[in-house]
């Protein structure tokens, strides 16, 4: 049954509330696994074991990015083709998706097993913490590479008309996940390992599910023999448009693994162990905020496609709306009650005494981190990458990278604390990135006038 029809005849705020709230809660639940595993590693392993995990994250954000990089791009193009009427050409987008997540997993995992030491050590593992990290990554790699496969074929779902049923197959990966965590750590008494197989077990079963929804003869869109012919032409196009999230995420990755050693340089362990509480907070307001884009990205696309610039710009509109007020909501939570968000994961005073300031630091800008993920995913879904890659990256690389190192740098000098310049190094960032995404914005004006078609 063709679902998508209603994206160029139903109310915007409609559909933007069809579309993102399964996204959203979608979102959600995917940050889940990691919030999850944090709580109860913190509750029940150590401060040292979140500090590993904190280690693990880059990591796991490079994998996520792969996933983002063939998902994001298949889902925004398989949107502007729907849009255009083209069913079998949105089928072939489907198989050669899969077999683009397929290569990238394999390669990835087959790396991280021959050079998983070398690869924690670069992001910041020391003596105290490696032993944590190695335990944890050696089990949950392949359920990263399950992860790709779900995040890709859950987008596809929702981008051929079926939000509610995304969502429904990540909620079952993530209750089954937290049914395991406390089972697994506290139960059977495994550790950082159990948090580790928890989450393994949970992304299987949801990819499963997502392959057989595209087996399923009542699917819309799903798989057929000539949807596996491997077409370089729809490789590039995938590619093209995935690049921003899969460079915004590897970005953030190698940023990271840069912060990290800074954290060790002004506050050790325990500030790693810091950056990862904060991090995972902040990571769940975020996640809101990508759902709601995720929400606008197969609306954006159709409409692109279909040639209805005055429906674009009103989807742009709402959801742009709808995220700086996740943000407002996000900096007055992060800014009222720090102790108590980061009391969640952990009951370690010294962490917690350095997390409050942190929380602060680190959500103060959240409105402005808003408009710039909005504008990023918006330029996504229209098939402009390059001006979605610029976004993406000035936040996360062009002032972040510099930021982390001149600021504290300048805090030391001045007699003040290292530690709290890093944290303002990404405070000013933040701001800088929101003020490059509103000139380029500015800049493509026209889509808003035009669309594609006309």
């Amino acid at each position: 049954m063709d679902n998508t029809k209603e994206l160029e005849t139903r109310k915007i705020s409609e559909l933007l509330w069809i579309y993102a709230l399964p996204a959203v809660i979608s979102q959600i639940i995917s940050s889940i696994y990691n919030m999850a595993d944090r709580m109860f590693i913190g509750q029940g392993v150590s401060a040292l074991a979140i500090a590993g995990l904190g280690i693990t994250m880059p990591i796991m954000n490079i994998i996520h990015a792969l996933g983002s990089l063939v998902g994001a791009g298949s889902s925004a193009r398989m949107s502007i083709v729907l849009g255009l009427k083209d069913v079998r050409w949105a089928e072939k987008i489907l198989g050669n998706s899969m077999i683009l997540t397929v290569i990238f997993g394999a390669l990835f995992m087959t790396f991280g097993y021959v050079f998983m030491d070398d690869i924690l050590s670069m992001f910041g593992a020391t003596a105290n913490t490696i032993a944590y990290a190695r335990e944890y990554l050696l089990i949950v790699l392949p359920g990263m590479f399950l992860t790709t496969v779900t995040f890709n074929l859950t987008g596809l779902i929702r981008a051929s008309g079926y939000p509610k049923k995304s969502m429904f197959i990540l909620a079952g990966g993530a209750v089954l996940n937290i049914i395991l965590d406390p089972l697994f750590i506290f139960v059977f008494d495994w550790g950082i390992a159990g948090a580790a197989w928890a989450t393994t077990i949970s992304m299987a079963s949801s990819a499963i599910v997502s392959v057989l929804h595209f087996v399923d003869r009542k699917s819309f869109i799903r798989f057929r023999r000539h949807a596996w012919t491997p077409k370089l032409y729809i490789f590039k196009n995938i590619l093209m448009i995935g690049m921003s999230p899969f460079l915004m995420n590897v970005a953030a990755s190698a940023v990271v693994a840069l912060e990290n050693t800074q954290l060790i340089r002004y506050g050790g362990d325990m500030a790693v162990a810091t950056l990862g509480v904060v991090n995972t907070f902040a990571s769940l307001l975020v996640m809101i905020m990508l759902g709601i884009c995720q929400g606008m990205q197969p609306i954006a696309g159709y409409n692109y496609g279909a040639g209805h610039p005055d429906r674009l710009k009103a989807v742009y509109s709402l959801a742009m709306k709808c995220n700086v007020l996740v943000g407002i909501v996000a900096t007055i939570l992060g800014m009222s009650i720090p102790g108590l968000i980061c009391r969640l994961f952990s009951s370690d005073a010294q962490l917690l005494e350095m997390s409050r300031p942190a929380m602060r630091y680190l959500t103060v800008m959240m409105p402005l981190i808003a408009f710039t993920i909005t504008n990023s995913n918006f330029f996504q879904s229209i098939d402009k990458p390059w001006i979605a890659i610029i976004t993406s990256l000035s936040r996360q690389v062009i002032f972040l990278l510099p930021m982390i190192y001149i600021i504290p740098a300048i805090f030391v000098r001045m007699g003040m604390e290292g530690l709290t310049g890093l944290w303002m190094g990404s405070t000013v960032s933040d701001m800088l990135g929101a003020m490059l995404a509103f000139a380029l914005m500015l800049t493509q004006r026209k889509v808003f006038r035009t669309g594609l078609k006309t």
